[in-house]
């Protein structure tokens, strides 16, 4: 049975570690655990009914004193020009105590009524019992407003485009910042909500024209709910945070572990090396290293950065910002592994075999310091022959062995055939004033595989690590597809002339069967995106039911941290399964671990929608100044209303309407995925080589709207046509049998 404390050994403990003051800190503290955590809880809600103690949220406090970091509001200069401030936030029986504000030369100048957020020194002066030091005013996070500002008489208003806003928002005559009638703008909140009449704003960014590309992230992120500001008290958190020691962690500084990232990457949150094994029974094989980031050391299970990164799930990415999970604090400094700075890790020691098989991995809390933070492509270059002066001197120690284990690795995925799709990713390239210069397909360099492959492999070692010490979990699950989406993607194979094999338990190698087949003809991008059509979406799951697509039995993300909580919840595992510290994952976080799965896979999903729909109006916004231009592109989805084309040069996707076909009916085959003409039989199909004319583009939709000129190089006739009898015209007798036979069967099933 633990000891439980008494009430003043409690209260010293709260007084001399304010920021540690949640039951759960306290139990850690006095090594109370199980069923004697009743008595703490007892103990504690004794000594708040004597007045002894209050608590705030989940944490408790002494009464009679401020909390370290307070709400202020700023009162008139003294006579010798100090600032003072009164808290808002006392709750003592005695006055409010005197706090004197210590300015930096980079505070923001500070003005009677203004309300800051501070972190505060208890001094006991004569005049002040405690300095305070700005962390931020409160005036700077106020809430946001989207919008399209009309113009009023005196002032106007604002039309939230939020879907659920239900009112308007006015604008005083001297809040409008010049804003223009039909004006999309940013606004914030202006002083308190009344009761009666409509809330007041003020008006902080033009944003112009709605239609415009710099505008369409930000529709996209109010329009999916994305959350794009920090509370205060999650950025005071951060504020607070100083870079961890060296004190029980492993010193891996010698190491000369590099980031590879994009060139214009954000953050750096994964770091690699590898070398050749000198184990003599692992002739041939490597040792590969994998550090990342330590986002659990800063972000702590129930704090306020934690609690506003699980609301986040992750960070979301547009071609002109990022929303990010944690504040740049963190994101882009401490926990970000840049070139030559100390930063705290967990990282993995994984030895693999010459097949590129793991045999082993250790996982180890430790202390990093980048030899270099470097781009795919200077990498690539330099492997291709290359070297810059960057890069020169890394080549022996670093990039060679790095891509010597990488062909170890890639070796062992081929025996293992995870699904091998081939989806050229768009970039889209922006000029200062957030317009389409270019769209552009990135390019895929062994540099970006060489990474994946470590990082999946270090994912593996994370979930098997967990799984051999019983610990809980979220793995990151893929399901393989259902009977019916499989059906689907046979039928689009048959229809290219290809097969894919019915009755046996489906793997991936059957499907890259298929895309093998498709490769190198005008039918491939059509066969690789119907087949990932045919996948479940990925999710987030405490148990296990493998990945189907990387063909692995156990997966979980370890890897990015800094932009996904899932990475964070592995993190927090690891420490506790190893007994690295007190941040590890607490009883309250397995409890909901499966809400918090499912509640971070729906943020990805949100994600994945926002930033989709975001380049898609990035996209209509790039051609909306070449409508009337004929273009390439081929026939990427058949629809009762119409058919869906997916032009060649910008990989967008538009609508050829089927009343612009002409009068005449047009028959639509849902299993054979056509659109078949009644009187000219005219047949248009998934994977047709179609020249198209653009004849609308809608930036603040995304819409495009295309004019059909010519079917795999027949020119599509004149229409005016009289619209004909519909009549169902079936393309060869095995497709009839074939389909009268489902029918059957469907019928028999009901």
């Amino acid at each position: 049975m633990s000891r439980i404390p008494s009430k003043d050994e409690v209260l010293a403990w709260i007084s001399e570690h304010p920021t540690q003051t949640a039951k759960r800190d306290i139990a850690k503290a006095f090594g109370i655990k199980g069923s004697d955590r009743i008595d703490l809880k007892r103990l504690l809600r004794e000594l708040e009914d004597e007045g002894a103690l209050q608590k705030r949220r989940r944490t408790y406090r002494d009464p009679e004193k401020l909390p370290p970091v307070s709400v202020l509001q700023v009162l008139e200069p003294g006579r010798d020009g100090d600032l003072f401030a009164k808290p808002l936030e006392w709750h003592g029986d005695g006055p409010d105590p005197s706090v004197l504000i210590i300015p930096r030369d980079s505070d923001p100048a500070l003005g009677p009524g203004d309300r800051i957020l501070a972190r505060l020194t208890e001094v006991g002066e004569a005049d002040h019992r405690y300095e305070a030091r700005l962390i931020r005013k409160i005036g700077t996070n106020p809430r946001r407003i989207l919008g399209i500002f009309r113009k009023g008489a005196e002032g106007g208003n604002i039309l939230p485009i939020d879907k659920g806003a239900d009112r308007e928002w006015r604008v005083g005559p001297g809040a409008t910042h010049g804003a223009k009638d039909g004006e999309l703008v940013e606004a914030e909140q202006a002083g308190h909500r009344a009761r009666l009449g409509l809330p007041q704003a003020r008006i902080v960014t033009r944003l112009g024209d709605p239609s415009e590309p710099r505008a369409v992230s930000l529709i996209a992120i109010h329009q999916h709910g994305i959350p794009d500001d920090f509370p205060d008290d999650a950025i005071a958190e951060a504020d607070r945070q100083k870079p961890a020691g060296l004190q029980g962690r492993e010193d891996l500084r010698d190491l000369p572990l590099v980031t590879i990232d994009p060139s214009d990457a954000r953050d750096h949150d994964d770091a690699v090396w590898a070398h050749p094994d000198d184990d003599p029974a692992n002739e041939g094989g490597y040792v590969l290293w994998v550090a990342i980031a330590d986002v659990a050391h800063y972000v702590r299970p129930d704090s306020a950065l934690d609690r506003e990164a699980r609301r986040r799930g992750n960070s979301t990415y547009f071609p002109d910002r990022v929303v990010p999970m944690l504040p740049d604090r963190l994101s882009g400094d401490l926990c970000s592994l840049h070139e030559g700075v100390p930063r705290p890790v967990i990282a993995v020691r994984m030895q693999i075999d010459a097949g590129g098989d793991k045999i082993d991995h250790k996982f180890v809390r430790g202390m990093m310091c980048s030899a270099a933070s470097l781009a795919y492509e200077e990498v690539q270059a330099a492997m291709d022959g290359q070297p810059s002066d960057r890069t020169g001197p890394l080549m022996d120690d670093v990039i060679r062995p790095l891509y010597a284990a990488y062909h170890a690795l890639r070796a062992a995925r081929e025996r293992r055939e995870p699904l091998d799709l081939d989806l050229p990713e768009r970039r889209i390239e922006l000029s200062p004033d957030g317009r389409v210069t270019s769209v552009n397909f990135k390019d895929r360099l062994d540099a970006h595989r060489l990474i994946e492959e470590f990082m999946i492999l270090a994912n593996v070692a994370a979930a098997e690590a967990l799984e051999k010490r019983r610990s809980p979990l979220l793995y990151r699950v893929h399901e393989e597809p259902s009977p019916e989406k499989l059906d689907a993607l046979r039928e689009t194979a048959q229809a290219s002339g290809l097969t894919l094999a019915k009755g046996q338990v489906l793997r991936t190698s059957h499907l890259n069967r298929l895309l093998d087949q498709a490769a190198g003809t005008d039918h491939a991008e059509l066969i690789n995106l119907s087949t990932l059509r045919s996948m479940t979406q990925a999710y987030y799951h405490p148990d296990n039911y493998g990945h189907f697509g990387l063909a692995l039995r156990s997966y979980a993300h370890f890897t990015s941290p800094i932009r996904r909580y899932a990475d964070l919840i592995v993190h927090r595992a690891l420490i506790s399964g190893r007994k690295w510290g007190d941040d590890g994952l607490d009883p309250e976080e397995i409890e909901r671990l499966e809400q918090t799965a499912q509640h971070i896979s729906e943020t990805e999903r949100r994600s994945m929608v926002a930033e989709r729909d975001t380049t898609d109006r990035y996209l209509a916004a790039y051609l909306s100044e070449r409508v009337g231009t004929e273009m390439t592109g081929r026939i990427s989805g058949i629809a009762r209303f119409g058919a869906f084309v997916k032009l060649d040069e910008t990989g967008a996707d538009g609508l050829v309407p089927i009343r612009s076909l002409g009068n005449e009916y047009f028959h639509f085959d849902r299993e054979a995925q056509t659109l078949m003409g009644a009187d000219t039989g005219m047949t248009i199909g998934l994977g047709q080589r179609v020249e198209v004319r653009l004849t609308e583009a809608v930036p603040v939709t995304g819409g495009l709207m295309l004019e059909l000129l010519s079917v795999e190089g027949a020119d599509v006739g004149g229409g005016g046509r009289p619209r004909g009898r519909p009549v169902r015209r079936q393309v060869g007798k095995e497709r009839a049998r074939a389909a009268k036979g489902k029918r059957k069967v469907v019928r028999k099933r009901r």
